[in-house]
Formats: C-alpha cells, sequence, structure tokens
C-alpha cells in the first residue's frame, strides 16, 4: 500500500468545523505566504512552482509553472491583472474542491494570495458553483479576517503591493468549467468558450492578463513554497509530483475523498483504500477522472493513476473522480445517463455539440428502450467521432471518452439492445477511413 502523506487535507477533520484565523496560524498557516512576500522574489516563486512539476488539478493537466510564464511582467504589463479559483467543480464524480473550501477555507486564501504575489496580479476571484452557498459564506468570513489582519487589501505584508479577494457565486451550468466561457460568466455574459489566440494569459477577464487554476492547483502552492521543489516532486509515485485527491464514488464499500500520493494504481484505491467492491461485487469498469475520460476495465487495474502513464494508455487523469462500476451495471445504461448530462449542459454555442449530443442520447434511449436496430453501435461511434472534434470547445470531446471507450471494450453490451431490424448505416462503411478516424 501506497504511504499516505496528507498534505492538503492535513488539517480538516470530518466533524470539526474549519478552522480560523487563529487557528490556522497556529498550525503554520499564512507562514508561506509570509515567506514568499518577505523572502522570494515573484520570479523565484514563479520559479519554485515550474520546478516542483505541479500539474493542473483540473481536468487538462498543464504544467502550472508554464502557464504561468505566459503572464506578461514587469512596469509596462497591462494592468489590472486577476487570478481566478475555479470551483465550479460540476464534472459528475467529482467533489474534491467542496472539500477543500468546507474543511479549510483559509489555506485556499493563502494560496490565492502566493499566487498573486507570483504574478503580481491585483484582483482574485474564487468562483464557486451555486450549490456552493455554505462555501462560499466560509470563504467570505475567512476573507474578512484576512483583510482585517493585513494580508489582504493595501499593503499586503508591508510590501508596497495590494491585492484584492472576491467570493463569486455563479448561475451555474457546467460549461462555466472551461476558462473562457468562466471568464464570460464573471463578465455578467452568457458563459459561452471563446475563441483562442489570444489565450487568457495574455487577454482574459475583461481584455487584462488572466490566471485560471483549480482549487486543488492552488492549495499546492503553500506546501511547496514551505518546502521546496524536490520535496514536492518526490512525494509522487512516479514521475508526476505531489499527492493527488482522489474523489471516489459507485460500487465500492467506502466512497469517498482520498488524498494519496499521485500515481496510485487502480487496484490499489479500490481494494486497499476503499474496502473493495460492494458487497464483493466483481469489478467490471471504472472512469479514472471523472465523466469526460475513457472506461478503464479490469486489466487495467495495476495502472498508476497520474497524469503520465494514463496518457500513455491513452487516457486522462481529468480531476481524479474515479466512478467504479460492478459485475451487475450496465455500461449502456451508465453511458445513456452521462450523454444526457452532457446533452442538456451543452452551451448552445456550436451546431455539432448543440444537435449532436441530443441526437446521440436518443439512439442511445431507443437502444436500451428496445427500439434497437443492428448497425446502431457502429452508427453512435461513426456520429460521435463526427461531433466532437468540430465542435468550438471540449464539451463534446469530454463526452465523446466514456461512449467510444464503451463501445471498444463493451461491444456485446451495445449489441445485446439490438433487434432483428434491417441495418440502417450499411452505406457508411463505404466511408473514407479518414473519416471514421478523426479523434481517435
Amino acid at each position: 500500500m501506497a504511504e499516505i502523506t496528507p498534505v492538503l487535507t492535513r488539517h480538516i477533520v470530518e466533524g470539526n468545523p474549519p478552522l480560523d484565523l487563529a487557528g490556522y496560524r497556529a498550525v503554520g498557516g499564512y507562514e508561506s505566504l509570509r515567506v514568499a512576500v518577505e523572502t522570494m522574489s515573484p520570479d523565484e516563486v514563479r520559479e519554485v512552482v515550474k520546478e516542483s512539476n505541479l500539474r493542473g488539478r483540473g481536468g487538462a493537466g498543464f504544467p502550472t509553472g508554464v502557464k504561468w510564464g505566459f503572464v506578461p511582467q514587469g512596469p509596462d504589463s497591462p494592468r489590472p491583472k486577476y487570478i481566478i479559483a475555479n470551483g465550479d467543480e460540476m464534472e459528475p464524480g467529482t467533489f474534491k474542491d467542496r472539500l477543500l473550501i468546507h474543511g479549510n477555507p483559509h489555506q485556499l486564501i493563502e494560496a490565492m494570495i502566493i499566487a498573486a504575489w507570483a504574478l503580481q496580479a491585483d484582483v482574485g476571484y474564487i468562483f464557486l458553483r451555486p450549490e456552493y452557498e455554505a462555501g462560499a459564506h466560509l470563504l467570505e468570513s475567512a476573507i474578512e479576517e484576512a483583510h482585517a489582519a493585513g494580508l489582504l487589501g493595501d499593503n499586503v505584508l508591508e510590501s508596497r503591493w495590494s491585492f484584492e479577494l472576491h467570493a463569486h457565486i455563479s448561475a451555474g451550468r457546467y460549461i462555466c468549467g472551461e476558462e473562457t466561457a468562466l471568464m464570460n460568466a464573471l463578465e455578467g455574459r452568457r458563459p459561452n468558450p471563446r475563441s483562442r489566440p489570444p489565450y487568457p494569459a495574455i487577454a482574459g477577464l475583461w481584455g487584462k492578463p488572466t490566471i485560471v487554476q483549480n482549487i486543488e492547483t492552488l492549495v499546492c502552492l503553500p506546501h511547496i513554497v514551505a518546502n521546496g521543489a524536490g520535496w514536492f516532486r518526490h512525494l509522487g509515485l512516479t514521475e508526476d509530483s505531489g499527492t493527488k485527491l482522489y474523489c471516489v464514488s459507485g460500487m465500492v464499500e467506502h466512497p469517498g475523498n482520498y488524498e494519496l500520493p499521485i500515481g496510485v494504481t487502480l487496484r490499489e484505491l479500490i481494494y486497499e483504500h476503499c474496502g473493495g467492491m460492494r458487497d464483493g461485487r466483481d469489478f467490471k469498469a471504472a472512469l479514472p477522472g471523472g465523466a469526460s475520460t475513457m472506461f478503464m476495465s479490469p486489466d487495467e487495474l495495476d495502472t498508476p493513476l497520474d497524469f503520465t502513464n494514463l496518457e500513455k494508455a491513452g487516457n486522462r487523469l481529468g480531476t481524479a473522480g474515479v466512478i467504479v462500476v460492478d459485475q451487475d451495471t450496465s455500461i449502456v445504461g451508465m453511458v445513456l445517463n452521462l450523454m444526457h448530462f452532457f446533452a442538456q449542459e451543452s452551451c448552445g454555442w456550436c451546431t455539432p455539440c448543440r444537435e449532436g449530443l441530443p441526437w446521440i442520447e436518443d439512439l442511445l434511449r431507443d437502444l436500451v428502450e428496445g427500439r434497437g436496430r443492428k448497425g446502431d453501435s457502429r452508427l453512435l461511434g461513426h456520429e460521435m467521432r463526427m461531433i466532437g472534434p468540430n465542435s468550438f470547445c471540449a464539451l463534446a470531446l469530454g463526452a465523446e471518452g466514456p461512449l467510444l471507450s464503451a463501445l471498444e471494450k463493451f461491444p456485446e453490451e451495445f449489441e445485446a439492445y439490438v433487434t432483428n431490424v434491417p441495418d440502417p448505416t450499411a452505406s457508411i462503411e463505404a466511408a473514407p477511413a479518414t473519416v471514421t478516424e478523426v479523434g481517435s
């Protein structure tokens, strides 16, 4: 079993209220901020984050230090600059950021100020899904405490640098987790994704340099500053760095959040940390990173759950929202449920996603409700490969993951729903191979 090294959740105790400012300071809180502001230049903070190999925990896994390097610096750089914590957290199977907000709000605030110092940002927003109203109240109270203590506002820690921080409750929708749609929502506009370039680091919120990071990514910062880049790299079991919050749901004995060294295998996560499969049933499959990732089958149980190894396996870590499926779960029914979610959460900005995902949902529903026809599986795969790559943003590509992997790994389950109605897709076989391979 991987050694458990709680870092982000060290001071989060189930059933206990979160630490106030005095309590957080008593366990070393805001000491990393003091070190960063009083003993390190912004350049030095950015460099240690880059050396730590911290990768974004919100889904894409992009190296944080590299991302920060795109923000213009110097006296002539545009102002104001913004830092945004993405707490939209509407990826099915993902519930880690809520734990971090409710369990230790001051840790997030300290992390935001450190990031702002490194980027020389002027204003920060913590963007929350509307259901996180209780978390918003906790953050607002903690922000007030930090402001009164001179940790926010004008002349932070007598540095002659000022930073304002606000909690923002969103109107909702899955698409708000996409960083450019999030910025549109913050500006009070319809949350459609933006065309890129320009990228947010150059022209983001209100046209100014902006960095958007997932909450879990940000709360790593105080620990990296306190302990160094090498320490953070060595926490991982593979070439990836740090610990990871794995959100486990589905058919396991003990679902929940597990902070473990990144790179723990799926087998160890399920059978050693989650108590095995519920009621002793057999493992059938799992989505490793939320609803927008690909199914893992029993022969992949020993795959490390990290960015690098899952990418090599043709999958993604995503948010590490691990959804576990047992022998009695219908893969087709599960995929139908996911396609219903993606179809209703499409922002409607582009035709392939807006029209295509409901069509995919309808075709799956026909299968499940006894109206399936021979060739429907082929039709599903063909059309999904056309929808994802031709959509404006990655929402439809995310929907593509579970469906195409289910068709590949569990074809017999789709065929079991098929009736003896003639094949309506015979002409598809004549289509050029380059068409059917788009996005594969």
